[in-house]
């Protein structure tokens, strides 16, 4: 069983509020940097004329990277909406770098268009990580061109607006799955999920925001002190997956609904228009 670590950090912020990136390649170590251009040289060579700039966003660039823990999240910006990267060619890439660098856990790979991501009248997602967690390792680096973000309801929104529909999604998958890394894979992803949610909860009165667990888990409890017990269960749930799917279901039946309740109320009074993606 993996303990439970208290690492990682909430995002620093200006005296306007502004969240502050804080990632840089001098935080990489010098493993998960030969891994970064590893698959940076493998990418160019096979999508060169398609790729606009190549970010790596996360833990590993923010400091926090854990060799055997920390996998290697990417954002690739196309040059237009009609290349689209081929998949086949980008699972190969991902599987020779871990066969090659064992220490990385996994390797994500999130390709978008330039024209989509410099679309920031309404607030998404992958803009505010490319401006606020990441480090540009090649082209044309747009995160100037990105607005300032805060942790304001904006941000609260792209986290709770989703958790009922992926709560559901995730109970119809682990529903009689008889693949236990579907069912491992899943379990992470949900209970990830429920964590940031429980910070959106609570974004607005801390003005701070974070990816990591654990201080979103601490964030949660100060103000819900009465459901620490079940964020720290999400928490546990997270690191250790359990192998019954019942154990989950029963998690999810329980605080998932009351967190579906708590994200009800928030958009009710926050975003009555439902909204996905709420103005800047």
């Amino acid at each position: 069983m993996k303990e439970v670590k208290r690492i990682g950090d909430v995002c620093k912020v200006d005296a306007d509020g502004v969240i502050v990136n804080t990632s840089s390649m001098n935080n990489v170590s010098a493993n998960f940097q030969e891994a970064m251009f590893y698959i940076k040289r493998e990418l160019l060579s096979s999508f060169r004329e398609e790729i606009h700039s190549i970010y790596v966003r996360g833990s590993v660039p923010r400091g926090f990277g854990i060799e055997g823990v920390s996998d290697l999240d990417m954002i690739l910006i196309t040059r237009s909406k009609e290349e689209e990267l081929r998949s086949t060619a980008l699972n190969k890439i991902e599987q020779d770098l871990i066969e090659r660098y064992p220490f990385v856990n996994g390797v994500e790979m999130s390709v978008f268009s330039l024209e989509d991501v410099l679309e920031t009248s309404r607030f998404a997602m992958i803009p505010f990580m490319i401006k606020t967690h990441s480090i540009c390792i090649y082209g044309d680096n747009v995160q100037k061109k990105l607005p300032h973000y805060r942790a304001d309801k904006a941000l609260a929104n792209a986290h709770i607006y989703h958790l009922k529909p992926l709560l559901l999604q995730a109970k119809d998958e682990l529903e009689g799955n008889e693949d236990p890394e579907d069912v491992k894979d899943c379990c992470v992803w949900i209970m990830k999920i429920i964590i940031r949610c429980g910070l959106a909860l609570v974004i607005e009165r801390e003005q701070t925001y974070t990816r990591d667990l654990y201080p979103a888990f601490e964030l949660f409890r100060k103000h819900y002190p009465e459901k620490e017990v079940e964020m720290r269960r999400a928490l546990h749930f997270a690191v250790n997956p359990p192998k019954e799917i019942e154990a989950i279901l029963a998690f999810l039946d329980g605080f998932g609904d009351w967190m579906i309740l708590k994200a009800e109320k928030w958009l009710a009074e926050n975003n009555a228009k439902m909204q996905k993606h709420l103005q800047l």
